[in-house]
């Protein structure tokens, strides 16, 4: 049966998204899902674009060993230097290196003739492929490209070493129809194209990203590329998930092989999720809560009789299983560790007993502690960094009346150590907690956005807060967890100053070095 290589850009094209921003720690754990998950490709982000991005992707390809780890590159001799040296201690080194080739693009982006970009391209590929055995090359807005001149550039990039030709729609504007069609005119028309791997990879902005990776797959495509959720600039890419229960569900019509682990997708949609700050629409195919949900009465009736009536995948198919009995106050550390091995979790002594220092905490205050509540939990203690927070909030408290004007005081640790309180006001009772916690911070903040929502059901919930702010003119995303949203709130807002504070840390550590 024909394989189809599944190429995840969750951490490089989904991490672009705006309002994400992944620190090292959570793109290595996302990785460490991505490969349970079956990707044959991760792309773990883009060296040259940041020291982060370089550390992030340095250290997923020296970790992750069954998947292919690759990173982006401009088509610049800096660039694919910066991608060695990030992913020379891959298991097989692999690099994405892109060109635009559409009227537009080279006009008036890059500003160079078609005869130019032929050459730059081919430059590259033959400048990458003295490191790398595996060199992917991309036509960005290829879709958009005259049809001929993508014929020649890629005989000339396949001349030159590339292994795999990428073929996006970089602006979401094809149809099934015609971007199938287009995949069919390269492969009878490209000299040599038999010897490469030719890749498809869509973007949302019409909704047909998926359907339209399928016609690639159709019309000759060897590999697809998408993210977890269909997370993405704009409009998003292609959802990764749907593409593989459709291939998996339509077998029967399609007759391919994906080597995804499909018991593996809720976990992984779940994780990225949460770590992205980004909510799962409840209709999204696949993954949303509603997915397996049946309100309407007739179709309650056909699920009693026989589920196949209204059912064409299983909860289970995707590793949704039906939640195990939730823990409580009187469980102990026996069946806690049982519970995150059941949930896939590989946690080290201490942070185990952390999180079930943690779990113990919340048992008190809260009568049953549901599966949802364990993956934050269980997620929280995976990722925590090594490094000591920079601020850590010990206590705040808030006054709050309607006739009243809301006072917060607040309690932290500062980075010297020192313990301090302050209080302001403000027009409500978050506002107040963030002109107090404004106080601490040394830098101008803004607020750029700011969301709570329940983890679970029931009125004792957690709560999930993320801010996006900027501080001193750079963007930060803090996220974090409390049975009270006001905590929440504050510990996401100092999360969010640590993350830009490490951010720091890391460039210093770089110039330095």
């Amino acid at each position: 049966m024909r394989k189809i290589d599944i190429f995840d850009t969750t951490l490089r094209d989904g991490e672009q998204s705006a309002g994400i921003n992944l620190n090292t720690a959570e793109k290595i754990e996302i990785a460490r899902q991505l490969e349970k998950f079956g990707a044959a490709v991760i792309e773990a982000g883009f060296p040259a674009s940041s020291p982060g991005d370089f550390e992030a992707v340095q250290r997923i390809a020296n970790l992750v060993k069954n998947s292919t780890v690759t990173g982006l590159s401009r088509a610049m001799k800096s660039d694919i230097d910066a991608a060695w040296e990030a992913l020379r201690g891959a298991e097989q080194p692999h690099i994405h290196v892109f060109l635009a080739t559409s009227p537009i693009h080279m006009e008036y982006k890059l500003m160079k003739t078609p005869d130019q970009v032929v050459d730059i391209a081919v430059e590259a590929v033959k400048y990458a492929k003295k490191f790398f055995p595996l060199v992917q090359w991309s036509a960005e807005d290829a879709f958009r490209s005259d049809r001929e001149f993508l014929v020649r550039i890629i005989n000339q990039v396949i001349a030159a070493g590339a292994t795999t030709i990428n073929i996006p729609d970089t602006v979401g504007y094809a149809t099934p129809a015609e971007y199938g069609a287009l995949f069919k005119f390269l492969k009878e028309n490209v000299t040599g194209i038999e010897k490469v791997k030719l890749s498809a990879h869509c973007h949302d902005d019409l909704g047909m990203a998926v359907a339209n990776s399928i016609a690639a797959i159709e019309n000759g495509a060897d590999q697809v590329e998408g993210t977890i959720n269909g997370i993405g600039e704009r409009a998003g890419n292609a959802a990764l998930e749907e593409i593989a229960v459709a291939l998996h569900i339509r077998k029967d019509f399609y007759g391919l092989e994906t080597g995804i682990n499909l018991k593996e997708i809720k976990r992984t949609s779940q994780l990225v999720s949460q770590l992205t700050g980004v909510v799962i629409q409840p209709n999204k195919a696949v993954v949303g809560k509603n997915a397996f949900a049946h309100e309407s009465g007739i179709h309650q009736d056909g699920m009693l009789k026989n589920p196949e009536t209204y059912e064409i995948i299983t909860p289970e198919l995707i590793g949704d299983k039906a939640a195990p009995l939730a823990l409580g106050k009187h469980s102990g550390r026996h069946a806690f560790r049982d519970r995150a091995i059941t949930m896939g979790f590989d946690l080290e002594d201490e942070k185990l007993n952390k999180a079930f220092s943690e779990f113990k905490k919340l048992a008190d205050r809260k009568k049953e502690i549901t599966e949802e509540d364990l993956f934050v939990l269980f997620t929280d203690q995976q990722i925590k960094y090594k490094e000591t927070p920079v601020y850590e909030l010990t206590n705040v408290q808030v006054q709050y009346g309607t006739a009243n004007i809301p006072t917060a005081t607040v309690t932290a640790v500062l980075p010297n150590g020192e313990t301090t309180s302050v209080a302001s006001t403000g027009a409500g009772s978050v506002e107040a907690i963030f002109n107090t916690l404004e106080q601490l911070v040394q830098g101008k903040v803004h607020i750029l956005d700011y969301r709570v929502t329940s983890i679970g059901k029931g009125r004792d919930a957690l709560g999930e807060a993320v801010v996006n702010l900027s501080i001193d003119g750079e963007v930060s995303i803090g996220r974090d967890v409390a049975q009270d949203v006001l905590e929440a709130s504050a510990k996401a807002y100092l999360n969010a100053i640590n993350r830009h504070l490490m951010k720091i840390a890391i460039k210093e550590k770089r110039t330095v070095s």
